[in-house]
């Protein structure tokens, strides 16, 4: 096997118009979606398959891990069928396999992993393994074809909020992260409080166009870190203000309460983008992630990149929540780096994008 990879290695390296395509089959399973892709030459996409268990965890307004897992043993073998049939594809039309090993949820983690690594050993292909935080980074170039390092990605999600410059292909610098909640864990709070339905980010989102931004003043968070980002006193201050006009018998002016909210994220987010762009010496900024397809954070950051004269990279819907296309993507970039797994491949639930 390590020789196929060396072999992959070298063709993607010496890629010519006329090259034979490498065709990735990858599934992603971290959290509540199980989804399998075929991704050629890290660009384009085959086929995109996504079982959401959504509806599943709605009844419990959120994601149950053991729940999830049931379910990602259920629909493996159904996504990756139907993404191979897709694209047209048989498994022995393949060049490699693609999964993802963290960060997320442990035993979703393990499913994905286990299914890919028995497939693995069957038809001898290689498999690369995939972090997570770097398959939403890498879902920009999915989108934008011509990307190409270097830029600065914000990745926004209800795990993760990081500022990264990516230096090359697979390659990251860590400019800033949050030091507590992540912006999407923020706004599920938020929705709770306004009993809004699971998934809370898009209701809230959706409630917040309605509403009046100026109606709540909530505190400016300043975390140590240039690049830094804290929701945590965001979140407080929402909730103990909501918690007042409860208590003075007052009905909540849901609306202008989402949209208070939504703009003191938006706003944080937008502020330390801007700055890492400005000072990175970079002229690109790609917007990765779940929370990337907020409404609000997605014409906001448009008007400050014509603004301030910076290019504005925005992942098609479909591509900032999870998918498997994806870490299709990412894994073309790692094997041209020849970066490989054998079978002793492991879940790793709190993987860092940059150690």
């Amino acid at each position: 096997m390590k020789a196929k990879l060396e072999a992959l290695q070298e063709r993607a390296s010496n890629f010519q118009p006329n090259t034979e395509p490498i065709r990735i089959l990858a599934l992603e399973s971290s959290c509540d979606e199980t989804a399998a892709a075929v991704v050629e030459d890290g660009r384009r996409v085959l086929s995109s398959v996504i079982f959401s268990q959504v509806d599943i965890h709605a009844l419990y307004g959120g994601v149950v891990p053991e729940i999830a897992s049931r379910a990602h043993v259920d629909a493996c073998d159904r996504v990756i069928d139907q993404a191979l049939r897709e694209a047209n594809l048989r498994l022995g039309e393949l060049d490699a396999l693609a999964v993802t090993y963290g960060p997320g949820l442990v035993g979703a983690l393990l499913t994905g992993v286990s299914c890919m690594k028995g497939l693995s050993y069957t038809t001898r292909l290689p498999l690369i393994p995939v972090n997570h935080i770097e398959g939403h980074v890498s879902a920009n170039y999915l989108s934008t074809p011509e990307l190409q390092p270097p830029f600065v990605c914000l990745v926004v999600s209800g795990g993760h909020s990081h500022l990264v410059r990516v230096e090359d292909y697979a390659s990251y610098t860590l400019l800033g992260q949050t030091v507590d909640d992540a912006a999407g864990e923020a706004f599920d709070k938020a929705a709770r409080v306004l009993g809004l339905s699971y998934p809370g980010g898009p209701a809230l989102s959706k409630l917040a166009e309605g509403g009046d931004d100026r109606y709540l003043k909530l505190p400016h968070p300043a975390p140590e870190g240039r690049y830094n980002y804290s929701f945590s006193g965001l979140k407080t201050a929402f909730v103990n203000a909501c918690h007042k006009l409860q208590q003075k018998g007052e009905p909540l002016p849901k609306a202008d309460l989402a949209a208070s909210f939504e703009k003191a994220v938006v706003d944080s987010l937008c502020e330390k983008a801007l700055l890492a762009v400005r000072e990175s010496g970079l002229n690109t900024l790609c917007l990765a992630g779940g929370v990337s397809a907020n409404r609000r954070l997605r014409s906001q950051m448009m008007e400050l990149s014509k603004k301030h004269g910076f290019s504005l990279c925005l992942p098609k819907l479909w591509l900032c929540t999870d998918n498997a296309a994806m870490i299709g993507s990412a894994a073309y970039y790692r094997l041209l780096k020849g970066q490989g797994a054998n079978l002793s491949l492991n879940a790793v639930p709190a993987l860092r994008l940059v150690e």
